[in-house]
């Protein structure tokens, strides 16, 4: 089962989408398997951090700015390429597993949406599987 989501990104920011994730397992009804949260931007990923400490989501968007800051040199016409750079170190999407109809997170885990490109209106996917 494959579920859509919208999401308006006004900031480069981490979204957290883990409600949206368990609502699409709940809807599907699996009890065993595993969620694919995919992201279908080359300037958005997906990931899992935690999701009980705000700074963790700042000092995450520090980093990614001094590891990939924008740079005079860069050639892409958009002038975006920092935005690629995050995007390709975050990843396009992230699994996890369902069991007993629940998604397998650590205590302080939440699954997010990561903009890098603002602002933005964005999709994601949740791919539901049966083991």
């Amino acid at each position: 089962m494959l579920y859509e989501y919208n999401l308006s990104a006004q900031r480069e920011d981490f979204y957290n989408i883990t409600s949206q994730v368990r609502e699409a397992v709940s809807k599907s009804g699996v009890t065993d398997g595993i969620a694919v949260v995919y992201c279908p931007h080359t300037t958005a990923g997906i990931t899992i951090n935690e999701n009980a400490d705000p700074d963790v989501v700042y000092d995450l968007l520090l980093g990614l700015r001094k590891a990939f800051p924008v740079h005079a040199g860069f050639t892409h016409g958009e002038g975006n390429s920092a935005a690629h750079l995050k995007a390709s170190a975050v990843g396009s999407s992230a699994t996890i597993i369902i069991e007993n109809g629940k998604l397998v997170l650590g205590t302080w885990q939440g699954i997010y949406f990561t903009e890098f490109d603002p602002p933005r209106n964005r999709k994601f996917y949740v791919k539901i599987m049966s083991s």
